[in-house]
């Protein structure tokens, strides 16, 4: 497979959407790893595979019309496979095997078929100490941006998924971009403060706008940064309950079309009338439950 993603919108060819057979029963509070879980778990709200699976089967469904492959992995049962994007992600041609939190681990079994499909050379390993995970990996042309965690109190948090070095390790493999790295506030327990990925807080759409949430960075600089390089008519803000349903986490097919939570209204009517593109709607609150949402659940191979 001849891999290639240099940002976020161009034409859409080939993904690997998640997989929500085998998901078992609901985790225990003590086994969540997000504060979205966690709340779900507490509230009694934890969603059903049966749920799951007609949300992705519409997600599938529209990915499909617009003559995208699919692919998916394996499903190995009891454990939560619906977040792709986490277990490895493609920069320009090449495919990186991420270093998942160790509750993430026996997911990258089920890619196994499709990382044996890329040449080995095309093939980047992290290593033990790099923590870096596919939501907090954003591409935008020459641009890479980074969202991390570099506080003394990194390995307190669940939440904190790329660290310090996951930045150098992509600068040192990627010298051609411009690797801008951007802290996220943490926190465990309260989904309307803490950022699990940098997806949940920013995200570029068509060929130069973007969706993004002003209170989801550690340093008000690197909000500023987005807003000098998109431009602030480019930009649309989101809400503090906007973003605790993950309205920055939708998902392009192309510069001219996404796919959106049916929910996301104000977001969904902006798009279509002020940025002229094509929003194909799609019921994903169920998924959400769970800590992540469209973009999360894929990983793209290959764009045009």
């Amino acid at each position: 497979m001849i891999l290639n993603v240099t940002n976020e919108t161009d034409t859409l060819k080939a993904v690997v959407l998640g997989q929500p057979g085998g998901m078992g029963e609901d985790p225990e509070l003590k086994d969540t790893f997000d504060s979205k879980s966690r709340e779900s778990v507490k509230r009694g709200i934890y969603p059903s595979e049966e749920d799951v699976t007609k949300e992705m089967e519409a997600f599938e469904k529209v990915l499909k019309k617009h003559d995208v492959q699919v692919f998916r992995p394996w499903v190995i049962e009891d454990l939560n496979q619906v977040f792709s994007r986490d277990v490895g992600f493609v920069i320009d041609d090449k495919f990186i095997i991420a270093n998942l939190i160790e509750d993430r681990e026996e997911e990258q079994k089920a890619y196994e078929r499709i990382i044996d499909s890329i040449s080995e050379k095309n093939i980047i390993k992290t290593p033990d100490d790099v923590h870096v995970e596919g939501g907090d990996v954003i591409l935008w042309n020459e641009f890479m941006f980074v969202g991390c965690y570099k506080q003394d109190d990194y390995s307190k948090y669940k939440t904190a998924r790329t660290n310090a070095k996951a930045v150098e390790f992509l600068k040192h493999h990627f010298p051609h971009k411009w690797v801008i790295d951007m802290e996220l506030i943490k926190d465990d327990n309260d989904p309307f403060r803490g950022i699990l990925h940098l997806d949940c807080t920013f995200q570029p759409v068509g060929k130069d706008k973007a969706i993004i949430y002003k209170n989801g960075f550690l340093n008000e600089r690197h909000y500023q940064i987005l807003l000098d390089l998109f431009g602030r008519k480019n930009v649309f803000e989101v809400t503090r309950e906007e973003m605790y349903w993950m309205n920055t986490n939708i998902f392009s097919i192309s510069p001219e079309v996404v796919v959106s939570e049916k929910n996301f209204t104000r977001l969904n009517n902006h798009m279509r009338n002020e940025w002229g593109l094509t929003v194909e709607e799609i019921p994903y609150r169920e998924v959400s439950k769970m800590g992540g949402l469209l973009r999360c659940s894929t990983m793209p191979l290959i764009r045009e």
